[in-house]
This record gives structure tokens, C-alpha cells and sequence, in this order.
């Protein structure tokens, strides 16, 4: 049975049980930090299951796009080497969300399994975790399954949780058995001798586990089943490995064609590099495609590492560095009827995949002999020691698992603690800025607050909660003792939460509004907005006199110059947006943004930069871009805004906000008729032409593949043109020229500078050389050695170096050059030592002795050595 086949009964199978086919998620989780990347089916259902979330149905299937190579879940090390190991895989699920539990799970999986595919039950075996009697009972008593073919395992094996936090619970695995011989007597599903394969995975959710650790019961249980999709292809298509499936052939093929090497001739290394490829081809493009990009940190280290890693077994099959971006283009023409997004995303891929392979090429020959030389001389024991490793890493761009791949194939151990403890120091010399201290007390669930900030700007509404706190430095005045003669501090902070609030909290890439809220007759500056579950929490500062409690009238005021300004940055960054993708191409991604009153930030994934001439006509794409966002205002477009399914809103073709997340059953969509409509939250305009007017300030690369725009609008926009207006004028005022000819009369301006700068400089080389003559009396011989000391001004050392060289020509001999700078107490020196007297003379030592004794800073080879430093008379003498 082929994949697609595979694919249509199981969405099919659990659609005629009543479960609401649902489209896979993104591989980049929406607002989850707990996740480098989207690795299980339950992943866009985690709300619904901590009971913050509802949909209209309360069953559903999908086919989810996963990727298990960071954090907790991670096979990446293993993938090339085993039969049923992936980076990227589909997962197919069905879900329960509080509607049936343990008993219908296990009997639809039992029923697809041995009905639908037609598995032969004597083939399958079940594990549950230790304590769980019920599932034991369901699969022995009521499914028939013998005992002796049932196996109770712990928590390693079968409890499973999403990551550190969230919904969690026990499950129960069904594993195909292969009948291989083990020699452990006691051999089950958790042995690694390859008789058993986990097919499904069936998780009953009864618990969340906080960030302590404690389990506390969901208020309605939950189902939560994984399969991998390429592990049933290839028990269907009674393959040995699920790189022989369908799924693979096209890759497979294409490999062989651009290697002219044979897949079922190769030996067993060789196939694992046909693997490898054919995995991490798979995996890098789909993280592209949504929005993923390489990068030092997080989610881009990830997809880095696994380029890398490609690249690096990529030279066991070619010396070609466009494989890895051909196999690409052959998995986007195979698979875009299945993941569309990678026709859409087809250039920005090719193009990064073959950026990185480059960059990386001369990287991986360099520090691979860099690598052979530290094995070499560590031949006795047998280990790379973490700062070698480290060196690759931050010299060479050696991720460390590839530097222990490396290693482990000449037999190499490698000190990863080591790596760890130079990392950490990096980490530390870089001075990371520390994230804002999280908020350390909890709102009650049952208590929400009503956003009316979109048509209202202030309101009165109940408080429903009040949280007073400490201010920081009272505590640390109180922690200390308070000095002789202060008082105890007066004042605090509190958080205030009302039924209703007019103030947006920030998201989706739009700052928070700023305002005032009045209670008890007093006004207090809103310092700052908080979402906490679904209530919105106001910080505010107050004094001891000050009495707030529950039940108190709050009168909330937006700042309205703030709200207004902020909302026409992102009205015009749904007009830059769109006007991106009508300009430069579709395949324009989001990848950030941030809105607020002064100016506009947006981010997106591009291969290159716009200033070059891709629409093929005279003025610039930037310009372009602004021509026709500014038109767009010009023509004063009334929004429209209202709310929808997910469904429905991308079925019409409306944008979602990078990082945002939705509820599928109702989204609310920001429409400029007839040029742009997005998912957004955030706060707009009525119309296009209240933003007035809009400049691109900068367009530059804030990554590989990642580029930024800066913007203005409004009364940000007029402020910057007054300022470039003034400049102007006064430049054509002081050139005595047309405003429209300023830049021309700089240009000539310049030309003329730069010619007597030329002069200046040819006068001086020959007033130096003319001066040689008499230097070369002051020569005097010290220990055999023609020694000239010679004291300058306002040279740089590449003219220093010049004078010592025609010394040179006339009299070999060691010669020291010191040039002061005139206006500053700064030197710099050149140390020149003719050839013939190198043998007298060690450069090097002199250099280390002026460091280390003197503090004079520099370095060099035997015959030059140059450098420089401050307080020169003190030195000098």
C-alpha cells in the first residue's frame, strides 16, 4: 500500500468515527517557549487539553509536520544510522478533548490497525506503563489480547509528557513484533535488539505538570495517539527501513543520478549518507518554509546544525557542494502537492540552502585539518579535549555533534563537559542581557477581562482583582537595614485587574499601550500591561495611604497620541507587507515585527537584499515598495475587520502574524480591500489615508536569510523630512547650487578633496625621502648591528614601514620608528630588521618584552614587528 493511500484511509477511518480532520500546524510553535519546534500532534491542541481553550468539536485527526532534532526530543545523532529514526516525520493522531478516554482509543487503534491495514494481531504486541490496571484490563479482557504479550514499563518508556511543562499522562505503546532472537532473557519493547517496533502510541492525558514538577489532574481527560506515518509505510510496504518506502525513492533516485553511485550496491556507511540527505532534505526545507533560518541561537542553530551535518556527509557521496540544494528542488516538485508552502517558499529555500553549503564548504575543509591535526597529536588518549572542540565551534563553525561524529570514526572520544564549561564562559563574556523577572504570583481562571480598546479608549469598569508587591529596591533597602533616621518605604507596587479594559496588552509584534487609570479619585500612570491566563493586569504604583480593593470603580484611559500614532505604524506594516509580496514575490515570509508609536520594525525571510534591481526597471525596489504603500494612503481605503474560522481565513487567502497564535473557531482579520488581509489582534485606523505618509528609513540583513525593515509614518514621517529639508537647504545654501543638485556638488566637492589629499601625500613621501640622507649619518652600529632610532610625526605605520624599507636599500640594519600623533597622547612604532640581521636580533622577543614591561601593544613576524600605545612621553623616555 502505498503512502498516499496510507494517508487517505487514516484521515478517512477517524473522520467516519466523528473526528474533525484537522490541518497540520506549523513546524515553528505559535508562542510556545517551551518548544524549538512543533514534535507531536498534540502540540496545537496543548490549550485545549489545560482546558484555556474550546472548539466547536471535541474530537479531531491530523497529520502532523514534526521535527525532533533540539531540546528534549532529539534524533539527530542517530538518523542515518538506524532504520526508523527521522528529523522530520509526520504524525498521525486522533484526539479526544474531554469527550471519550482509554476504552475507544484503544479499540479505533486495534480496529484501523488489524481491519483497515490489515496487520496479522499474532504480529502485534502492547506495553503500558507500570501502574495502569485500566488499559491492562481494556486490552486483555475486552480487545483479547494474551497476557504474556502484554508488558508493563515505567516512566521511561511509557509516561510521556510534551516537554518539561504541560499536559502529560500515561500511555500505552503497540509495537510490531519481528520475532529476532535476543539473547536477554527478559527482552521487551524497550530492548534495543530490534525485535520490536512501537507503531502508535496512545497517551492518556489526566495530568499537568507545572514547572516544580507537580502533576495536578486535568479537569477533563484527554486522548492524544501519535503514529509515525513513515514507520506504517514501511510495515505496509514490508520494507526493512523507512528510507526503502515510497516516501524516499524520488530523494534516493536523485541521488544516485547526481552521484552516479548505487544505493542497494553501497555498503553501509554510504547508505547512511544516502540517508542522512535524504532526511535532513526534508527537514531543512520545511523549516524554511515556515519561517525558519539559520542562525547561532535556538531554532536556527537547530536547522544550521542539520545543514551542516548534510554537508558533511554529502562529501562521502560527491565533491559537488549543489547536491544538498538539487535534492531540495527534487523533494519541493515531489511534495508540494502535499506541503504547498514549499512552492511558495521554492526560491527563498534553494537560496539558503546553498548560502549555507557555501559559507560552510571552506569552513569544513579547513577545520577538518585542523580536527586531524589535534587527533594526531592526541594519539595517546584517545580524546578531543572541549577547548578543541570549542575552537572548531567558534573558529570553524563545527557544531559539536558534528565534531564528535567526526571523531567517533577514527575512534576518537570527545570531552563534551569540557565544550560545555568554554561555552558557558563565552556565554558569560558576552554579557547577555537577563530576560524581565517573570510575574511570581497567579490569577484565579475563573477570572477574565473583555478587551473593548477597539472602539472605546477609556471605560470604568470593576476591579476583580488586587495584587500589592513590593518595590525592588524598598526590599533590598529593608533586607540591608534601614539607615539611622529613615522611615520604613512608602512605595509599592500593585496589580490591578478590571472586568473590562480599553488598554491593548502587547502582541503580535504591537507594544502595549500606555495611559492612566484612576480609582478613589486618584490618577496613577500605567506602568505596566500583563496578560495572565485570560485576565489583563495593570501595574501601578502606590503609596501606603493608597487603599485598593476588590470592587473599587477604575477609570481606564488609553494615552490617545500614543495609541494613535502605534496604530498607524501597524496599519502601514500590513500596507508594507503587501506591498513586499507584490513587489519582490510571494515567497515573502514574516519572520518578527514591533509596532509603537515612533516607528515601524518588520522582519522577513529573504535571500537577498532589496536595494538591487529584481523588478528589471529604473528606480530601486525600496522605492518601489514606498511608491506604492504611499499610494495605497493616498487612496484612503476604509478597513474592515471582522471575524472568522481559521478555516475559512486562509481558504480566502488572508496572511497569519508570525508568532501568533489563534483559536481556529473564531480569528479576526484586518482587511484592506483589495491589497491586503491578516490575522491580527492588534489596533488599526478606519482608513489608510490617516497614516498620512510613510518612509523606509533602512533595509539591511539581520541574519542569514533574514533581512529588516525600518519605517516611519505620521508626524515621525513630516519630523524626518523637516530634518532631511534642512540639511538640504543648507547644503545647497553653502555649495551655492540647486537643492536638486546638492549630491552632484558634494560629489565634486569630494573628487576635489581626495586630489589634494593625493598631493598632500605625494608631497610628504618626497619630503620624507628627501630626509633620508640625513638619517642615514644617525646610523650607529650597536653590537655589529646598524641600529636607527628615529622619532616622527603624524605617520601611519604603512609609512613608517616605507621609510625603513628605503633605509634599507642604502644601509641594512635594524631600524625602530615611532610617528606621535600631534593632538593626542597616542604612538605607534614599526620595528624593521633587515634580513641579513635576523639571525642577531629575535623581533618576536623584543615585542614580548615592550608588552610586558612597558605595556606597548604588538606583534609581528622575525623581521617586522609594529604596533602602538598611549602616553607616549612616559614611555618614550
Amino acid at each position: 500500500m502505498n503512502s498516499t493511500k496510507i494517508r487517505e484511509k487514516f484521515l478517512k477511518f477517524f473522520e467516519t468515527k466523528g473526528h474533525k480532520i484537522v490541518t497540520s500546524s506549523s513546524l515553528i510553535p505559535a508562542e510556545d517557549p517551551t518548544l524549538l519546534f512543533t514534535n507531536a500532534g498534540m502540540n496545537q491542541f496543548k490549550d485545549i487539553f489545560l482546558g484555556s481553550e474550546t472548539r466547536s468539536y471535541n474530537r479531531a485527526t491530523s497529520m502532523q509536520k514534526c521535527v525532533r532534532a533540539g531540546g528534549k526530543h532529539n534524533d539527530l545523532d542517530q538518523v542515518g544510522f538506524t532504520p526508523k529514526h527521522l528529523t522530520f516525520f509526520e504524525m498521525m493522531g486522533n484526539f479526544s478533548f474531554g469527550d471519550y478516554f482509554k476504552k475507544e482509543a484503544i479499540e479505533f487503534a486495534w480496529e484501523f490497525l488489524t481491519k483497515e491495514m490489515k496487520i496479522d494481531a499474532k504480529r502485534l504486541v502492547v506495553s503500558i506503563y507500570e501502574t495502569d490496571d485500566d488499559a491492562f484490563d481494556i486490552w486483555t479482557k475486552q480487545i483479547g489480547i494474551p497476557e504474556e504479550k502484554m508488558f508493563r514499563l515505567g516512566k521511561a518508556d511509557n509516561f510521556w509528557q510534551m516537554g518539561d511543562t504541560g499536559p502529560c499522562g500515561p500511555c500505552s505503546e503497540i509495537h510490531i513484533d519481528y520475532g529476532i532472537k535476543c539473547n536477554d532473557p527478559n527482552c521487551n519493547p524497550s530492548c534495543d535488539c530490534g525485535r520490536y517496533l512501537e507503531i502508535w502510541n496512545l497517551v492518556f492525558m489526566q495530568f499537568n505538570r507545572s514547572v516544580s514538577g507537580k502533576l495536578t489532574p486535568l479537569t477533563k481527560t484527554g486522548i492524544d495517539t501519535g503514529m509515525g506515518f513513515e514507520r506504517l509505510s514501511m510495515i505496509m510496504q514490508d520494507k526493512k527501513s523507512i528510507f526503502e518506502t515510497d516516501m524516499f525513492t524520488a530523494i534516493i533516485n536523485k541521488t544516485e543520478q547526481l552521484t552516479s553511485k548505487s544505493y542497494a550496491k553501497s555498503d553501509d556507511k554510504t547508505k547512511a549518507a544516502f540517508h542522512v540527505l535524504a532526511d535532513h532534505v526534508r527537514s531543512s526545507s520545511l523549516l524554511i518554509s515556515d519561517g525558519c533560518t539559520p542562525s547561532n541561537e535556538g531554532r536556527g542553530y537547530v536547522l544550521r546544525k542539520i545543514i551542516r551535518r548534510a554537508a558533511l556527509f554529502a562529501q562521502k557521496l560527491s565533491n559537488d557542494n549543489k547536491l544538498f540544494a538539487q535534492l531540495s528542488q527534487e523533494f519541493i516538485n515531489t511534495m508540494s502537492p502535499i506541503f504547498p508552502e514549499l512552492k511558495t517558499a521554492e526560491t527563498l529555500i534553494l537560496k539558503l540552502l546553498q548560502n549555507e553549503i557555501d559559507r560552510f564548504s571552506v569552513n569544513l575543509i579547513t577545520g577538518q585539518s585542523i580536527l586531524e591535526k589535534f587527533m594526531s597529536n592526541n594519539k595517546k588518549s584517545k580524546m578531543l579535549s572541549g577547548e578543541q572542540v570549542f575552537k572548531l565551534y567558534d573558529t570553524y563553525g563545527f557544531p559539536p555533534e558534528l565534531t564528535r561524529l567526526i571523531a567517533q570514526e577514527k575512534n576518537f572520544d570527545v570531552d563534551m563537559k569540557g565544550f560545555e564549561v568554554e561555552m558557558k564562559k563565552q556565554q558569560e563574556q558576552s554579557g547577555k542581557k537577563k530576560t524581565t523577572e517573570a510575574i511570581d504570583f497567579e490569577i484565579p481562571q475563573e477570572i477574565e477581562t473583555e478587551f473593548v480598546g477597539y472602539d472605546e479608549l477609556e471605560n470604568k469598569s470593576k476591579i476583580t482583582f488586587v495584587k500589592k508587591v513590593l518595590d525592588p529596591r524598598s526590599e533590598s533597602r529593608m533586607t540591608q537595614g534601614l539607615k539611622k533616621g529613615t522611615s520604613s518605604p512608602e512605595s509599592n507596587f500593585a496589580w490591578i485587574v478590571t472586568e473590562q479594559t480599553p488598554f491593548y496588552v502587547e502582541s503580535g509584534g504591537q507594544e502595549g499601550d500606555s495611559g492612566f487609570i484612576t480609582i478613589n479619585k486618584k490618577t496613577f500612570t500605567v506602568l505596566e500591561l500583563k496578560k495572565i491566563n485570560k485576565a489583563v493586569a495593570v501595574k501601578i504604583r502606590i503609596e501606603k495611604e493608597d487603599k485598593i480593593k476588590v470592587g473599587d470603580i477604575a477609570h481606564c484611559a488609553i494615552d490617545h497620541y500614543y495609541r494613535i500614532n502605534t496604530s498607524k505604524n501597524h496599519t502601514a506594516t500590513h500596507l508594507l507587507q503587501a506591498a513586499l509580496v507584490q513587489v519582490v514575490g510571494g515567497q515573502i515570509k514574516q519572520a518578527g515585527s514591533l509596532v509603537n508609536d515612533k516607528h515601524l520594525r518588520f522582519d522577513f525571510n529573504h535571500h537577498e537584499g532589496l536595494s538591487k534591481d529584481q523588478s528589471k526597471e529604473t528606480f530601486n525596489v525600496i522605492e518601489k515598495i514606498e511608491q506604492l504603500v504611499n499610494q495605497k494612503i493616498q487612496e484612503n481605503i476604509k478597513l474592515k475587520t471582522f471575524n472568522t474560522t481559521l478555516e475559512k481565513a486562509k481558504d480566502s487567502g488572508v496572511t497569519a502574524i508570525f508568532g501568533e497564535k489563534y483559536n481556529p473557531e473564531n480569528v479576526r482579520v484586518v482587511q484592506i480591500p483589495g491589497f491586503s488581509a491578516e490575522l491580527c489582534g492588534g489596533t488599526h485606523l478606519q482608513s489608510t489615508g490617516e497614516i498620512g505618509v510613510f518612509k523606509i528609513i533602512s533595509e539591511s540583513a539581520l541574519s542569514t536569510g533574514v533581512r529588516r525593515i525600518l519605517a516611519v509614518t505620521g508626524p515621525e514621517a513630516l519630523k524626518l523630512f523637516q530634518q532631511n529639508f534642512r540639511t538640504t537647504k543648507t547644503l545647497s545654501e553653502q555649495f551655492k547650487s540647486k537643492p536638486g543638485e546638492v549630491l552632484q556638488a558634494v560629489a565634486r566637492q569630494q573628487k576635489q578633496l581626495e586630489e589634494s589629499l593625493r598631493q598632500i601625500k605625494q608631497l610628504k613621501k618626497q619630503s620624507l625621502r628627501s630626509q633620508i640622507p640625513n638619517w642615514i649619518k644617525q646610523i650607529e652600529t650597536i653590537n655589529n648591528v646598524p641600529f636607527l632610532f628615529l622619532e616622527l610625526e603624524d605617520l601611519t605605520n604603512p609609512e613608517l614601514k616605507e621609510i625603513c624599507v628605503e633605509l634599507e636599500n642604502k644601509q641594512p640594519g635594524f631600524f625602530f620608528a615611532i610617528s606621535k600623533k600631534q593632538s593626542e597622547d597616542q604612538f605607534n612604532f614599526v620595528g624593521y630588521l633587515s634580513k641579513k640581521a635576523k639571525k642577531t636580533i629575535d623581533l618576536k622577543k623584543l615585542s614580548i618584552h615592550l608588552r610586558n614591561n612597558y605595556g606597548i601593544k604588538g606583534g609581528g613576524n622575525p623581521i617586522l614587528i609594529q604596533g602602538g600605545s598611549t602616553n607616549y612621553s612616559n614611555k618614550i623616555k
